[in-house]
């Protein structure tokens, strides 16, 4: 069973940053790929940004230029950097990593941004 933890969540102004971990209980270079999803208050879930086992990268247009997913492989870990925070982005953050047969979730963290 894979198991993914998420953390570096928390309160922050608008404006600021926040770096999320996510370290995940097998190595990721066994994953397709790696996203990062969050879930807004009243919301559906949502996709903010993906990168493959080979270093792609994907964005959401509303994270384009605000967030930046990275890993590390040493570490069994992915990250998501973010950026000049705004209101908007308060939401359950979720780490996922699928392996062509399974798809995994963290159990999430929550990023609340204040105005």
């Amino acid at each position: 069973q894979v198991q993914l933890v998420e953390s570096g969540g928390g309160s922050v102004q608008a404006g600021g940053s926040l770096r999320l971990s996510c370290a995940a209980s097998r190595i990721i270079s066994s994953f397709n790929f790696m996203a990062w999803y969050r879930q807004p208050p009243g919301k559906q879930r949502e996709l903010v940004a993906t990168i493959t086992s080979g270093g792609s990268t994907n964005y959401a247009d509303s994270v384009k230029g605000q967030f930046t997913i990275s890993r590390e492989n040493a570490k069994n870990t992915v990250y998501l950097q973010m950026n000049s925070l705004k209101p908007a982005d308060t939401a359950v953050y979720y780490c996922y990593a699928n392996d062509l047969t399974y798809g995994y979730w963290g159990q999430g963290t929550q990023v609340t941004v204040s105005s």
